[in-house]
């Protein structure tokens, strides 16, 4: 049995990284279109350009493993089947359960790599990216509405009216509210820089109002401004929430949920990265019944076809049932399961039929 999984191993890991080389090809280069018609907007050369596509490759390897893990074992498997080895190994007592525990062997190598990448790797060069590109552009980072950047932090509510590239704000207030919901202080800054621990926010304009309505104006050049709105905080609106680490997005949806504030899009990536194991499993697994459906048929451009068909359509129902489920109210949890259920059942029905 050893012999079995390293040959199968072998041969579902030659055709996986294939298969990714050849996808991350043709999306990579899709995204250099999609640059194209950004060239000549400020600093934002071709140069520029490529090192934002080439930064972005492990966003792309990390959201194409189950697709590649999907192609890699159709295709390995069908021209097994095409030298009537995968009839040998029936024929010799070997069941479909040993050959899907084989390939599920490998399936796991490649999870624990696509994790490694959606981790560490992926996080760091998506935010360097996207980051550069905005330097480049000479644009801010994305605001939510017309009237800047609004969070809350506990009893204060902050609004930031730019959010430069490296993080520095501009033009600061901070409104300071008391237990029974009566502002008790407004706080101005022009330009805030975060050091060590603490924001040093600079011509500070501090206005005080008592229990009766009076108010007092304070004013200083600088002032450190302790809150829980970190850099770190800030950096999630470089980066879509799926190109965020788990860890990220553990702890901005604990900042969300404390200041009782919309997680949806991040619970939903959330709960996509929790799913990205199961996700490549389901693919190997499915991939197994259409070979050997396909075997009784013939053809390995058959299996190809099937394969790629079964990839886009498991890529865009991950995709897009997850917007649908945000955007009906439903549970973000639902939206990361229920498109890896359906293929996983598919997948079981499909492996009862062949049995």
């Amino acid at each position: 049995m050893k012999i079995l999984n390293r040959y199968l191993g072998r041969i579902i890991l030659q055709y996986a990284l294939i298969s990714m080389a050849v996808l991350l090809a043709l999306f990579t280069f899709v995204n250099f279109l999609d640059e194209i018609g950004s060239l000549g907007r400020g600093n934002y050369n071709l140069l520029e350009a490529t090192k934002f596509v080439l930064l972005s490759v492990p966003r792309l390897v990390y959201e194409l493993f189950p697709m590649a893990a999907l192609l890699g074992t159709t295709i390995g498997l069908s021209l097994l089947a095409n030298d009537s080895e995968l009839i040998v190994m029936r024929a010799s007592g070997v069941s479909m359960l040993q050959i899907t525990t084989a390939a599920l062997k490998m399936g796991g190598m490649f999870v624990i790599v696509a994790v490694l990448i959606g981790e560490v790797i992926s996080p760091f060069t998506e935010t360097q990216a996207q980051r550069g590109r905005a330097e480049a552009l000479q644009q801010n980072i994305q605001q939510q509405t017309n009237f800047g950047l609004w969070m809350r932090d506990t009893e204060s509510y902050v609004n930031v009216g730019e959010v430069l590239p490296d993080l520095t704000l501009l033009r600061v207030k901070v409104f300071e509210f008391d237990p029974n919901k009566r502002l008790r202080s407004m706080v101005t800054a022009d330009e805030g820089v975060f050091q060590d621990d603490y924001w040093l926010i600079s011509d500070v304009k501090q206005t005080l109002i008592d229990p009766e309505g009076h108010t007092e104006t304070l004013a200083t050049e600088s002032a450190q401004w302790q809150t829980r709105v970190t850099p770190q905080i800030l950096s999630v609106f470089l980066i879509k929430p799926d190109q965020l680490s788990f860890w990220q997005l553990s702890r901005y949806i604990r900042h969300l949920t404390t200041n009782q504030q919309k997680t949806g899009p991040f619970e939903l990536a959330y709960w996509g990265k929790l799913m990205l194991p199961l996700s490549t499993a389901v693919m190997v697994v499915l991939a197994i019944p259409f070979v050997f459906v396909n075997l009784r048929s013939g053809g390995l451009g058959r299996s190809l076809f099937t394969g790629i068909m079964l990839g886009l359509g498991f890529y865009a129902a991950n995709k897009g049932f997850g917007y649908i489920v945000l955007a009906n109210g439903m549970s973000p949890f639902l939206g990361a399961t229920l498109p890896v259920i359906g293929f996983l059942l598919l997948a079981l029905v499909m492996m009862r039929k062949i049995e």
